[in-house]
Parts: structure tokens; C-alpha cells; sequence
């Protein structure tokens, strides 16, 4: 393992916990969306079309969990390899493991 291999693994962490805190956000906002659109009475289609896209939000989820997961676990174990003690790759891969909160995958 290298420095920039490192470093990529680190910000491959980064993007897809990202990435997974955006679908997040996206779900809650298109569920307020529909209940809006429910509450000013909307017509029927337009809040079918509205649950088919926060249906396909919900669909990415697992996908993007499945990767984050992944991606946290070889970051992980790339940490584990001594040999790069005391470098600043090193440091910012073990603070973005400790900003990770794997519990949040549940979600």
C-alpha cells in the first residue's frame, strides 16, 4: 500500500458517506413534499409520480450502504499496516474512520 493509495481510500470514504448522508436528506425532503402536496388536496398522479421518487430514493439506500460499508472496511485495514506511522495520510484516514458512524447504516 502507498501514501496515494491511502489518501484515495480516504476520500473514497468521504464521498460515499457523503453520498449517504445526501439520500438521507433527499428522503426526508421528498416525504414533506408529499405530504404537502396530500394536505393542499394535489391531484392523484402528481403525488403517485412524487412516491415514485422517493421510492427510488429508498432504492439507492442499500446500494450506497452496501459501498460505504465497504469502502470503510478496507480504509480500515489499511490503517492497520504500520508502516506509515506518524503521516499525515495516516492521521486523516483514522479521523475520517472516527467521523464514520457505521450505526447510522441501520437507517
Amino acid at each position: 500500500m502507498t501514501l496515494k493509495e491511502l489518501k484515495i481510500k480516504t476520500n473514497v470514504v468521504k464521498r460515499i458517506y457523503k453520498e449517504h448522508i445526501a439520500y438521507g436528506k433527499e428522503a426526508e425532503s421528498q416525504q414533506k413534499r408529499i405530504d404537502k402536496l396530500i394536505e393542499q388536496g394535489a391531484d392523484e398522479a402528481d403525488i403517485r409520480k412524487q412516491n415514485e421518487v422517493l421510492d427510488e430514493t429508498f432504492q439507492m439506500i442499500p446500494d450506497v450502504n452496501k459501498r460505504l460499508a465497504k469502502a470503510y472496511q478496507e480504509l480500515l485495514d489499511m490503517t492497520e499496516d504500520s508502516q506509515y506511522e506518524s503521516t499525515v495520510e495516516l492521521q486523516e484516514a483514522l479521523t475520517t474512520l472516527q467521523d464514520f458512524d457505521p450505526d447510522q447504516l441501520a437507517q
